[in-house]
């Protein structure tokens, strides 16, 4: 299935953080783990109409990015889990 984000939309594949502490700990799954707060853009919309006229997003598919830790909301597509946010949730493109 193939899913394209309307307007300012991302359809964004959440980045899992490490499963072990800096001091090299593993955690067990039982453990509550915060939402994440990375991503890759797998999808982006056509961007949003300011003054009349159709600005792009500033991100693309592929971005590695920063969003806003509750902004997203979640989807299960096909099995696999994703967020989709408005553009205005994404912080920053990590380089």
């Amino acid at each position: 299935m193939k899913i394209k984000p309307l307007a300012d939309y991302i359809l964004i594949e959440p980045i899992k953080q490490n499963e072990k502490t800096k001091s090299g700990i593993l955690l067990p799954e039982t453990v509550d783990k915060e939402r994440p707060e990375q991503g890759r853009v797998v999808a982006a919309g056509c961007g949003k109409m300011i003054s009349g006229k159709l600005v792009p997003p500033a991100v693309k598919v592929g971005d590695r990015i920063l969003f806003t830790k509750y902004g997203p909301n979640e989807l299960k597509i096909e099995g696999k889990e994703y967020l989709i946010a408005k553009e205005e949730d994404i912080l920053a493109v990590i380089e």
